[in-house]
């Protein structure tokens, strides 16, 4: 009977949304309304309404997806959601306030006399509003309407011109700041202590002992790693369809032609180019730079990444009036001063004072933060006052997240009506079950992913499927894959499915705002290349996992490949407590690394034998003679777990 109201819980999930009733219902409803069923069922013919479940009651299943949503607010490691309305106040904020479609003329009239220059100069601005939106239905629309049209006025062909604008507009989907990534980092996070406990159950019953060592554990990730392991993959898609434009231009030049306008190259349109150009790019390296340095969290990146879109609005909105860069101005001089006043007195706290210089410190402080204060509530102002600008984007930011937070809720609640009728056990004995171990489970739910994102939003996919799969997946021993590189894997997978047709959301989007001479299987013949290209992205990235673990693993300081510590202080205490352990045990230690020279090493490849070498020649240089704490040059990557190697 399981097995029956399994069934009947997917057949009302696929009615309610085949007949388009609102998905944040429909995955709820369809869960209580199984529930309810199967509870009265076994009330009736059983005289138990927990009778027809694998274990439990119906208010234990129907106050699960409640219990799991709330765990997002009372756990502090689960706070990553609070970043989807700051981030999505930043998109909204970017493309209310025109600064998206100045990006567009601007770069089109720069590589305007590149042959492919429009389509080139579309894929790069579709990279600029991804790292600064993240929102995929309004990129589409906003370069299907400023771009299609001036693409299909040069005689561009109409289905490189639809796939490149279609396959563009998805890139929010994996280059961070996503949206996508937050709510995959999130699902991920409660897979990971799942796939823990199923490693947990293996290994006591592979070998008796309780206590599993912590290196067969599965590593948890945060949306702040996802950012960092999709940055990489991202910049080799763009890579991908600027190469492929460049050389169909370059191939078939009638279907790609430059565009050579006159007074493009002038000391007037640079100073545009400047000023279109380098605020985003500083708005994303304060975003994600602020991320990778470990100045700041996603949610707080998130914070400087909506003050900077509002005070960019202020400037945009009052273009050509007296005074309009003058907020811009003093929040830039507000945060140089902050900069200035932090490199010449360090760290700067009021609960810390002892000196004069401290006083000094302080008060040019808070000099400059209300500066910088003053300049966020003139920008705000701004936005408010001109066309009522502030409202509209607050108003759609509480749509936007209120939807994605109800989706989430609905979500938990179809889980956990799927868990109460056995689904994940059933799918979890289907896909242990199948040969070639992780790699065929891992395919056929890449397969299944992919097909469900020709019906359903990047939202549903990842809350619904996601918790079910991934604890699975990483639960695998043998796997030996990360919890990031599996969320970038899926948000490839994801972004594929939505330029595939008929039922591709993105061609949707398009197809809303193309003009009537654009077919519709114009677009479909012109997304496929893209797809292709998108399958090769995803298959380098499974070919080589570096492209997502290194980021990752380089901002941890306990990891293998971590740079040394960027905090001058820390630094010197390593240098200083390597050099007194290397003058205290030098000796034994030196005797050790002789000792580990005379293992044959012919094994290994020969940039690893050389960097082994090194690592072995460091402490016995003469940097290390006790004239500098630390050894000073011996910092060779083969060395770095020797005293004088820190």
């Amino acid at each position: 009977m399981e097995l029956f109201f399994l069934l009947l819980l997917v057949v009302l999930m696929a009615f309610a949304l085949g007949s388009g009733f609102p998905v944040a219902f429909a995955l709820p409803g369809s869960a209580i309304l199984t529930i309810a069923i199967a509870a009265g069922t076994g009330y009736l013919f059983a005289g138990e309404t927990g009778a027809y479940f694998s274990h439990g009651g119906p208010g234990q299943w129907l106050s699960a997806g409640v219990t799991n949503f709330r765990g997002i607010y009372w756990e502090a490691e689960r706070d990553t959601l609070i970043a989807i309305p700051l981030f999505v106040f930043m998109g909204i904020m970017l493309q209310r306030s025109k600064i998206a479609e100045d990006l567009l003329v601007t770069m089109a009239r720069l590589f305007g006399p590149v042959p492919g220059g429009l389509g080139i100069s579309v894929v790069f601005v579709g990279a600029l509003l991804a790292a600064t939106t993240g929102i995929v239905g309004a990129t589409v629309v906003a370069m299907g309407l400023i771009s299609l049209p001036a693409m299909l006025r040069n005689k561009y062909s109409v289905p490189l011109a639809t796939g490149t604008i279609a396959a563009s507009g998805t890139l929010g989907q994996i280059i961070p700041p996503s949206i996508v990534l937050i709510i995959l980092a999130d699902q991920l996070a409660s897979a990971v202590d799942q796939a823990g406990s199923l490693r947990q159950t293996l290994y006591k019953s592979s070998t008796g002992e309780i206590s599993m060592p912590s290196d067969y554990s599965v590593v948890s990730t945060s949306a702040g790693e996802m950012f960092l392991g999709a940055f990489l993959p991202g910049l080799v898609l763009v890579g991908l369809y600027m190469l492929f434009i460049l050389g169909f231009a370059l191939l078939k030049p009638s279907s790609a032609p430059a565009v050579h306008e006159e007074g493009t190259f002038t000391r007037g349109f640079a100073l545009k180019v400047l000023i279109t150009l380098v605020p985003p790019l500083a708005l994303i390296f304060l975003v994600l730079g602020s991320i990778i340095a470990g100045v700041a969290t996603v949610n707080q990146a998130g914070a400087i990444g909506a003050v900077g879109a509002m005070i960019m609005a202020g400037y945009r909105l009052g273009e050509g009036k007296r005074g309009a860069y003058s907020p811009a101005i003093l929040s830039i001089l507000a945060l140089l001063g902050l900069a200035v006043v932090v490199s010449f007195y360090g760290s700067v706290n009021i609960k810390l004072i002892q000196t004069s210089d401290d006083v000094v410190a302080l008060v040019l402080a808070l000099i400059a933060v209300s500066l910088l204060l003053i300049a966020i509530f003139w920008s705000g102002w701004r936005t408010l006052a001109m066309g009522n600008t502030l409202r509209g984007v607050m108003v759609e930011t509480a749509k936007t997240t209120s939807l994605v937070f109800i989706i989430l809720l609905g979500a938990a609640m179809l889980t956990a009506a799927f868990r109460a009728f056995g689904g994940e056990e059933l799918v979890k004995n289907f896909l242990l079950g199948l040969p070639g171990g992780f790699w065929a489970q891992f395919l056929i739910v890449m397969l299944v992913i992919f097909v469900l994102g020709f019906f359903l939003d990047f939202i549903e996919i990842a809350v619904v499927v996601v918790p079910i799969v991934a604890p699975i997946l990483l639960a695998d021993p043998g796997a030996n894959v990360t919890a990031v590189w599996l969320g970038v894997m899926i948000g490839l997978n994801i972004q594929t499915s939505f330029l595939t047709p008929p039922f591709g959301f993105a061609l949707f989007y398009l197809r809303g705002v193309a003009p009537a001479v654009v077919k519709t299987i114009d677009m479909y013949k012109g997304v496929i290349a893209f797809i292709c290209l998108q399958l090769v992205a995803l298959g380098i990235v499974g070919l080589y996992p570096q492209l997502v673990n290194y980021l990752p693993n380089r901002s941890s300081l306990l990891s293998e490949t971590a740079p040394p510590p960027q905090n001058p202080r820390l630094q010197f205490c390593m240098e200083k407590r390597s050099y007194e352990q290397f003058q205290k045990n030098g000796d034994s230690i030196l005797a050790a690394i002789q000792s580990a020279e005379s293992i044959d090493m012919s094994y290994l490849p020969e940039d690893i034998r050389e960097d082994v070498a090194e690592g072995f020649e460091s402490p016995g240089s003469p940097a290390c003679d006790g004239s500098h704490p630390g050894g000073g040059e011996g910092r060779g990557r083969g060395g770095r777990g020797l005293p004088a190697d820190s």
